[in-house]
Parts: structure tokens; C-alpha cells; sequence
């Protein structure tokens, strides 16, 4: 209950707080690849890794490139657990310099999904918490230390296979998510982010998968008056193994 009355309090005044500085927008173009790979041990447990390389298109330059893993339960047909490690790298330009340096965020997370399928159509809820350690720094450089983050993310996800035979499908997917900072020293930026998210995908065979879309993404720096509107393709390829 202390959660909520915090969460809703911080909601209501964060725009007071910002109200006498400009709103601005800054709009994005990006392109994320990524390799997610699913070791199937048996029908209940799994691991699944994944490395995502993110670029600017305009101009050309690198965003983050990261990588994760974690293990996976299936408790039954409609429940689905998991926990992991991810480590994420930015590369940052230095103001009025050619030097760059790279901070790095490093990543505890668990989720829980919840799966239902009718017909044709997939539904799924999923909840996750992410702890963030970031790597400390200033418009010089890095500094020491590292600081720690906590974000709660929600995602709807529809999906719907249109058609499929033994070893080949293609499914349509659509997905909405939202992402909330709820540690106890954000004040602007209680509201990170939200992502739209519509693609389709083509199974090649039992093991190989293919996936494009597009992502609208929107989201809050944390001085609360910036904003990052993002115009995102994502291409993902999947591989899954069976032992």
C-alpha cells in the first residue's frame, strides 16, 4: 500500500515540479538487431540468452549494445517464471570533444509471465523488476561508483498466427508496454518510458525464426523536462535447441 501512495504522489507532482521549464522533444530514428537464443533442457525449464546491438540512423552511430541471460520455468500452460543478468554498454560522446567513454549498466531482473491462448490468438501479461546498477559520471568522464536503479515494467502482448503447418508458421505480434522508476531518489522521471511495439513473424523450421517490426518508443529523461520519441525497426533473429 506505502508503494502505491508513493508511485501516485510522485505521478501527481512530477508536472508541477517541471511545469516552468520549456518541454522538449527530441526525435530519434534507431535500428536494433538482436540474436535470442532458447536452450530448451526439458519441457519446464530453459535458458535463454540474447545479444542486441542498437545504432542511430541519422546519423549513423552506436546507442548500446547489450547482452543477457536468464533461466526460465514453466509451471504449467499458462505461467511462466524468470531471472537473469543483463550488462548493457553505452557509448557516450563527451560535450566539445572527440573522446568518448562507455558507461556501463549492469542488471538483475525477474519476471513472471502470464499466458493464454484462444484460437488463433496468443495473450500474454508480463511483469517484471529490473535492478540497475549504473556507472557513475560527469561531462568529463567516468567516475567512481556505481548507482543503483529499480524499474517495474508491464507488457500486453497479443499475438495471432495466420497460418502454420508442420514446420512453418507466420504470426503477427503487437505488444504495449509501459516502464516506471520506483526507486526512492527519482524525482522527475517516475514515468520512464512507453513502447509500442507491432511485428510479424516467420518460422522457418522447428529451430529457426525471423522477426521484424517496429517500435514506438517514448520516454522521460530524468531532468524531467526532455523527452525521447524514438522511431525504432528491430529485426530479431531466434534459435531454438532442444537437448
Amino acid at each position: 500500500m506505502k508503494f502505491f501512495k508513493i508511485l501516485f504522489f510522485a505521478l501527481l507532482i512530477n508536472p508541477a515540479l517541471i511545469a516552468q521549464t520549456k518541454k522538449t522533444v527530441i526525435h530519434q530514428s534507431m535500428l536494433w538487431t538482436r540474436y535470442y537464443n532458447i536452450l530448451a533442457f526439458n519441457e519446464k525449464w530453459a535458458l535463454h540468452s540474447e545479444i542486441d546491438n542498437r545504432v542511430f540512423t541519422d546519423p549513423t552511430k552506436e546507442s548500446s549494445l547489450d547482452v543477457r541471460f536468464q533461466g526460465r520455468y514453466k509451471l504449467n500452460d499458462h505461467i511462466e517464471m524468470g531471472a537473469g543478468f543483463a550488462y548493457f554498454v553505452y557509448p557516450t560522446d563527451i560535450p566539445d570533444s572527440n573522446e568518448k567513454f562507455n558507461i556501463s549498466d549492469y542488471r538483475l531482473q525477474q519476471d513472471v509471465i502470464l499466458k493464454q491462448n484462444i484460437g488463433s490468438y496468443g495473450i500474454s501479461s508480463r511483469l517484471q523488476m529490473e535492478e540497475r546498477w549504473i556507472q557513475n559520471s560527469n561531462k568529463q568522464g567516468l567516475t567512481s561508483g556505481t548507482t543503483l536503479n529499480l524499474r517495474l515494467r508491464y507488457r500486453f502482448q497479443v499475438d495471432h498466427i495466420f497460418w502454420t503447418t508442420d514446420t512453418k508458421y507466420f504470426k503477427g505480434i503487437i505488444y504495449d508496454e509501459i516502464i516506471f522508476n520506483v526507486d526512492h531518489n527519482v524525482v522527475y522521471n517516475t514515468f520512464d518510458q512507453n513502447r509500442i511495439y507491432i511485428a510479424g513473424q516467420m518460422g522457418f523450421n522447428k529451430s529457426l525464426s525471423l522477426e521484424l517490426g517496429y517500435m514506438k518508443s517514448f520516454q522521460q529523461k530524468n531532468n524531467g523536462y526532455e523527452y525521447l520519441n524514438r522511431d525504432i525497426v528491430r529485426i530479431t533473429l531466434f534459435q531454438k535447441l532442444n537437448l
